[in-house]
């Protein structure tokens, strides 16, 4: 399977281990992200407007130094999994995704016609953070909650073929241990949270169950935290 991301760094955080575990548990899978640091799906537009090669070419989780436009990547490939995604900070206003994710959906059928498109709902930003002020949000609750809907409202207005639910999945994490999911407030944690979102993909693109998760990670986890994947992901 060939899953390509119109992303941010919040598909980074999903894709760092998306290869890696999937090898670890016999699928075969290569993942491409397009990575600009906070894009929203308006600047997605632009750049697909321009033909801008702005975006750094992560393969497999690993950044490769080449940058490529939208269209370029989307015709490197057959690929069966295009995902879309708005920024964090405008992920739950839903005027902040149309028109942009409409002409992005079209965009991605014209140059990849038999691809799927997936939504992936991002996340929350934990209480007391810094960010959850700026963005106006009371809560990681209440933000959630926006997103959830702002992301299903989009994903119907596209006719998308499925919802990645990380947001759900972090989200339910955060409830029960908030140390463990976030390295900066925001981002996912290096160890938990990415493993959490590879997991999270893999069960939802591919069907798997009981999915096996690597020793090693980048940021060692918890027992208690490998029982969290258990219970949330897979």
């Amino acid at each position: 399977m060939n899953i390509l991301s119109i992303g941010n760094s919040f598909s980074q955080d999903a894709q760092r281990y998306l290869h890696k575990i999937a090898e670890l548990n016999g699928i075969s899978l290569k993942c491409v992200n397009l990575y600009i640091g906070g894009c929203s799906l308006k600047t997605h537009y632009h750049n697909i407007l321009d033909d801008n090669r702005a975006y750094e070419f992560e393969f497999n989780g690993e950044s490769t130094g080449l940058h490529v436009s939208v269209r370029e990547a989307l015709e490197s490939d057959d690929w069966d999994i295009v995902t879309l995604q708005q920024a964090s900070h405008y992920s739950f206003i839903y005027d902040t995704y149309t028109p942009y994710i409409e002409a992005l959906a079209e965009y991605v059928r014209k140059y990849s016609p038999k691809s799927k498109i997936f939504i992936h709902e991002t996340w929350a930003y934990e209480d007391g953070s810094e960010r959850l002020r700026i963005v106006d949000q009371v809560s990681a609750e209440n933000m959630y909650a926006g997103i959830q809907k702002a992301y299903k409202k989009a994903a119907q207005l596209i006719g998308a073929d499925g919802i990645i639910k990380s947001g759900e999945a972090m989200m339910k994490a955060y409830r029960e241990n908030p140390d463990s999911v976030h390295r900066d407030s925001f981002h996912a944690s290096l160890g938990f949270g990415r493993c959490l979102l590879a997991i999270v993909w893999l069960k939802t693109l591919t069907g798997k169950s009981n999915i096996l998760i690597p020793e090693v990670l980048d940021v060692p986890i918890t027992d208690e935290e490998r029982a969290m994947l258990e219970r949330f992901a897979v």
